[in-house]
C-alpha cells in the first residue's frame, strides 16, 4: 500500500512553483512519501500596490502559514527573505536548504551592463526598474558615487511582466534575485550580476525557508534532513540584524552573511549591512567578522551586535517603514 501523500502549500507563481517543486522532489526522496503541491493565493499576489505600501511584511505568507496552521497542507515553502522575523505559535523552520546565489541581477536592453547603462540611453538617463526601496538606495547610491545617470522606477509583477517592461523598450533594464531566475531556467537572461560590494541583497535572498507545525516531531525530523546549516546561520544572522533595526521586509536594508574560507577550511563569518535612503544620498554601511555561529543564539548576537553599531551611526533615521 502506497503511503499517503504529503500536502506541500506553495504560491502559485511560476517561481513559488518551481522552487516548491524542487523541495517536494527533495522531500519524496528523504520520506519515501509522494508530495503533492496545494496552490495557495495569497494577499501579496492578488494586490496591485507596491509593496511598500501594502505593508511588505509577511503579504506573501500568511495565508500559506494559516493553511499549515489549519491542517489543510502538512508544510509549506516560502522565499526566506518574505518571512516576517517574528516566528508565529504553533509553527517552526524545520528546514532551511543549502542556499542559491543571493545575489541581484540587471536584465537589461542590448545586454548592457549596469555602468554602460546610463551612457548609451537615447533619453541620457537609465530608468531602472524595480519594486524594492533596499535596491533603489544602493543603486542610487553607486550611482552617485560614479557619475552615473540612472532613474529608479517602482515596479510590481512576475518575472515575465518585469523582463517585459524592457523588451518593449519602456525601461532600459529590471533588477531580479539570480536564485529565482536560476531556479526557473532563465538565468541566460541575466545581463549584469551585481557584486554585493555595490548592492547587498535582502536578508535571506537565494534562501528558501520550509515550514510545518512545531507539533509534528516526524515530519519536523525528516524535513530536517535537508537543512542547510552554514546557510541556516547565515540568514538567523541576517534576519536578526533586520528584526534588531525593526525593518520590515520591504525596509531599505540589505544584508548578507558569508563564510570566510581558507582552502578547506572554514574560518570566520562576516556579516554587512546596510542601510539607506531611497534616493542614495545618504547611506549606513558597516560589517562585522567572527566566528561561525554554532548555536541559534550566537547567530541571533552577531545580527544584533551589528544592527547595534548601525543604529548609533544613524540607521534608525533612513528606514521609511518600521515593523509593528
Amino acid at each position: 500500500m502506497t503511503e499517503k501523500a504529503l500536502r506541500l502549500g506553495t504560491r502559485r507563481s511560476k517561481l513559488a512553483m518551481a522552487q516548491s517543486g524542487q523541495v517536494a522532489d527533495a522531500v519524496s526522496q528523504v520520506t519515501g512519501r509522494p508530495v503533492e503541491l496545494v496552490e495557495i493565493t495569497t494577499y501579496g499576489d492578488v494586490s496591485r500596490e507596491q509593496l511598500a505600501q501594502i505593508g511588505g511584511t509577511g503579504v506573501f505568507v500568511a495565508a500559506l502559514r494559516e493553511a499549515v496552521l489549519r491542517g489543510e497542507v502538512d508544510f509549506a515553502v516560502h522565499s526566506l527573505k518574505d518571512l516576517p522575523t517574528a516566528q508565529p505559535d504553533g509553527l517552526v523552520l524545520a528546514a532551511v536548504p543549502e542556499r542559491e546565489d543571493p545575489r541581484d541581477v540587471l536584465v537589461a536592453r542590448d545586454a548592457l551592463k549596469f555602468t554602460d547603462l546610463a551612457a548609451s540611453s537615447p533619453r541620457g538617463v537609465a530608468r531602472i526598474g524595480t519594486g524594492a526601496p533596499r535596491r533603489m538606495a544602493q543603486l542610487n547610491a553607486y550611482a552617485r558615487a560614479h557619475g552615473l545617470d540612472i532613474e529608479t522606477v517602482p515596479i510590481r509583477g512576475n518575472v515575465d511582466t518585469r523582463i517585459g517592461y524592457v523588451r518593449k523598450g519602456e525601461l532600459d533594464a529590471v533588477v531580479l534575485a539570480a536564485a529565482g531566475l536560476n531556479r526557473i531556467g532563465r538565468s541566460d537572461e541575466v545581463t549584469d550580476f551585481l557584486s554585493v560590494d555595490t548592492v547587498l541583497p535582502a536578508p535571506g535572498q537565494g534562501a528558501l525557508a520550509i515550514e510545518c507545525t512545531a507539533s509534528d516531531a516526524e515530519l519536523i525530523a525528516a524535513l530536517g534532513e535537508l537543512d542547510d546549516p552554514f546557510t541556516r546561520a547565515a540568514v538567523t544572522a541576517e534576519r536578526s540584524l533586520l528584526a534588531a533595526l525593526e525593518a520590515g521586509c520591504s525596509a531599505p536594508v540589505g544584508a548578507l552573511a558569508d563564510l570566510l574560507v581558507d582552502g578547506q577550511t572554514v574560518k570566520e563569518m562576516r556579516l554587512r549591512g546596510v542601510v539607506g535612503t531611497t534616493d542614495g544620498s545618504t547611506l549606513v554601511q558597516l560589517s562585522t567578522t567572527g566566528p561561525v555561529p554554532a548555536t541559534h543564539e550566537a547567530a541571533l548576537a552577531l545580527g544584533r551586535e551589528l544592527a547595534t553599531e548601525m543604529l548609533a551611526q544613524g540607521a534608525a533615521g533612513l528606514m521609511g517603514e518600521r515593523a509593528h
